[in-house]
């Protein structure tokens, strides 16, 4: 595939499979700090979402049951990362869509603006293997992509 026809796939992103982690420096609800270096080991899956996102709100049922709680006691984590939302929405969120992953508020953007282009759509899962490098991304909710993801996750984790 020539070079224009790969970055007319890149979907929003600005980082490509194989590309080394942006710098992580998050704050989950629960305190917990995450950063590149304490992820070290695990596979990370950052969940970008948002409580008006419909299609986000399709996908994360599947996140809870398929990933989450598939891969939850292994070496990984899955994070919900809002975007630019209040603390009492994300709260009601996580109620109404009953995932029990940890979460994280992007109050500024900034963390998913490393991983995307402007004005990227925000429905997207990003894979971090266990050297800190991206090796899975997805845009949207496809079952078929869905599906590969899982399977990717799996073999990163055997």
């Amino acid at each position: 595939m020539n070079t224009q026809a790969q970055n007319n796939l890149n979907r929003g992103y600005k980082i490509k499979v194989g590309d080394q982690a942006p710098k992580i420096d998050l704050k989950l609800l629960d305190g917990q700090l995450i950063n590149n270096e304490n992820i070290k080991g695990k596979v990370v899956v950052f969940q970008f979402t948002a409580s008006w996102c419909s299609v986000c709100i399709k996908e994360m049922p599947h996140l809870e049951k398929e990933v989450w709680q598939r891969f939850k006691d292994d070496d990984f984590i899955l994070i919900g990362v809002d975007l630019m939302e209040d603390l009492e929405v994300v709260k009601e969120f996580i109620i109404n869509t009953e995932v029990t992953y940890p979460f994280t508020i992007d109050k500024e953007g900034a963390f998913f603006e490393s991983f995307t282009l402007p004005k990227a759509g925000v429905t997207r899962n990003i894979v971090i293997d266990q050297n800190g490098k991206i090796s899975f991304l997805t845009r949207l909710y496809d079952e078929k992509e869905f599906a590969q993801m899982i399977e990717h996750i799996d073999q990163l984790l055997k």
